[in-house]
């Protein structure tokens, strides 16, 4: 976990939260005093809709104030429910004729404090009723018989429902029926690869290396169970839905799922799960409920619903709209309805727009890219050379930049963003595979290689180096083939060096970089500039190879390696420029096989 933070103690953080969150929309007013934030222009002829908790969870619930979703929200400190008192307080503050409906997570000081603000003011003539919501499937039937199941990011759906229904005019009697029917047809449990770390406390069990725990809370508690060694994502997203699904198990079998229900997926970021991986998540998820559950939800939220700090960690819900519609007077459609009613909180981060006009299977969404026309060469701009000798120096070439990849990469960590070593090698592996499956160099056709080069670069290089590259290979087979005529009339060399000086005019178009600015130029132009004028293939390559060892006493000047706090002192030698090196080292190799 990281113990790092911005702010490293609690004093003071909460309120400042919150005044952060009002800042982003004008209609919410903050409460500090009670850590209450309320929609300033909440209705009083529609119930008032009020939720909260600890502190930690952000966007929950303070994130969800606004039109058509919360009234009010109260918070406590990081982790900790808040107090009867300011439970009142939210309550007062958005007064409604129809009354008011506390909607919370199942938490023991939650409910006593909630609970105990709904008496109060049902004592004060205010109606005031609270639903209480559990959805963690992960602790049984037997061992949760006395506290119910407990809260996870699934009372995030039920908000949305009722936030929407509320809006509509729904009584309060209604909200309590339809939000207690939905609540029972959700199903839910979390997964961590570590526990957060809260500013300002000692450091709560980290978990090792090879361990994940399944079935935890959002609030550092331990997994129900830990699993060592860690799954894969795969092997984890199996045993997930095998807990929230499995109606043969007896302890976790909370909702029937019938062929044909029409379900909504919740995937909550506890924080600290990049959205790359986020995104992977939830693919792995869809697949396996398709593939193994024969089903595909209609509605698919994922991102930070409910956090838990920085945490490592995320959960899963999975709501049957169809059972949930079966218990309550709201149809199927109704109930996507209000979750496709927009609002103006934190919601619309993962809300996207799915209400669009048919609903499309993933298999329809996912498509396959148009098929390629193989470009034919034409013979009369085109330069030959011995097949095998092509296919060797390709070789030679490509197995030089793959071996050179752990020191491209080490050296570019330092200075970059470190993936110009696997570029590199992933365009090298390419052009090898190309000389396998497609015999590029069968014909020994030099623009047929510089095709499929053009091809590799074009949709498997991406980066800066990937971008000059492509211009380069571009700008040296168009030259190549305009200027094939030289090739008798001078000779194969001086056509080489007029194509590789125009490709070098032709990049500088397009990036200012030149000799000394350490930079994949420095390789290329001494190269390009030696063939220009007539030295050999060997002076050309030692010319490229002293401009990449330059590299090492110069400054960079471009590029994400001038953002970072390494530099060339005077009497300090830096590693080499990755892209000149490998470029250099690409050259070596074609020589070599001569």
């Amino acid at each position: 976990m990281s113990k790092r933070h911005l702010f490293p103690s609690l004093d003071g953080l909460v309120p400042k939260a919150l005044r952060g969150i009002v800042a982003s929309n004008p209609r919410l007013n903050l409460d500090e005093v009670n850590k209450v934030v309320y929609d300033s222009e909440a209705s009083r002829s529609n119930v008032s809709i009020v939720s909260g908790g600890g502190s930690g969870h952000e966007p929950a619930w303070a994130g969800y104030v606004g039109t058509n979703l919360l009234a009010a929200a109260v918070m406590g400190d990081v982790f900790a429910s808040p107090s009867t008192k300011q439970i009142l307080a939210a309550v007062e503050s958005v007064p409604s004729d129809k009354g008011t409906l506390l909607v919370i997570t199942n938490y023991t000081g939650d409910c006593l404090h909630f609970g105990l603000a709904a008496e109060k003011s049902k004592a004060k003539g205010n109606p005031c009723k609270m639903l209480i919501c559990g959805d963690d499937v992960s602790i049984g039937k037997k061992s949760g018989s006395l506290v119910g199941r407990r809260g996870l990011a699934g009372q995030i759906g039920v908000l949305k429902v009722l936030g929407a229904a509320a809006a509509q005019g729904a009584s309060l009697e209604e909200l309590c029926n339809f939000g207690s029917a939905f609540a029972n047809s959700i199903v839910s449990i979390s997964a961590t690869l570590d526990h957060c770390h809260v500013p300002g406390r000692t450091e709560h069990g980290a978990l090792a290396e090879d361990e994940l725990e399944l079935g935890t809370g959002p609030h550092n508690e331990p997994g129900y169970w830990k699993l060592s060694p860690a799954p894969s994502a795969e092997g984890l997203v199996q045993q997930i839905l095998k807990y929230c699904l499995d109606e043969t198990d007896p302890e976790r079998s909370y909702v029937s799922f019938s062929p044909g229900d029409e379900t909504v997926l919740l995937v909550s970021n506890f924080g600290g799960i990049s959205n790359l991986e986020l995104g992977g998540l939830v693919d792995e998820i869809l697949q396996q409920l398709l593939e193994d559950w024969n089903m595909e939800p209609v509605r698919v939220y994922s991102g930070c619903l409910e956090t838990s700090l920085n945490a490592p960690a995320f959960s899963v819900s999975i709501i049957n709209i169809t059972v949930a519609a079966a218990n309550s007077t709201y149809t199927v459609d109704q109930i996507k309805g209000l979750f496709d009613t927009r609002t103006d909180t934190a919601w619309e981060a993962v809300a996207g727009y799915q209400s669009y006009p048919r609903r499309r299977k993933r298999s329809e969404q996912v498509v396959s890219p148009p098929k390629e026309i193989r470009r034919t060469v034409d013979d009369s701009t085109d330069l030959k050379i011995d097949p095998v000798l092509l296919e060797t120096m390709i070789k030679s070439a490509c197995n030089a930049v793959s071996a050179a990849e752990p020191d491209l990469t080490k050296w570019d960590t330092v200075m970059g963003d470190g993936d110009c070593g696997l570029t590199l090698q992933t365009g090298a592996n390419a052009l090898l595979d190309a000389l396998e499956t497609k015999h590029v160099a069968a014909k020994g056709s030099v623009v047929e290689v510089l095709n499929e080069l053009e091809d590799i670069v074009e949709g498997k290089m991406g980066g800066t180096l990937g971008g000059i590259l492509g211009i380069f290979f571009v700008a040296l087979r168009t030259a190549l083939q305009e200027n094939i005529g030289l090739a008798k009339e001078v000779g194969v060399p001086a056509l080489w060096g007029k194509a590789l000086s125009t490709a070098i005019s032709h990049l500088r178009q397009y990036t200012p970089a030149k000799v000394s600015d350490r930079t994949v130029m420095d390789t290329l132009i001494p190269f390009a500039l030696a063939m220009e004028e007539g030295q050999s293939f060997e002076q050309s390559v030692a010319a490229a190879i002293k401009g990449s060892e330059g590299t090492k006493k110069l400054k960079p000047k471009l590029g994400r390696a001038t953002y970072v706090g390494v530099g060339a002192d005077d009497n300090k030698e830096l590693p080499p420029d990755p892209g000149a090196w490998g470029a250099m080292v690409g050259l070596q190799g074609l020589l070599s096989a001569l």
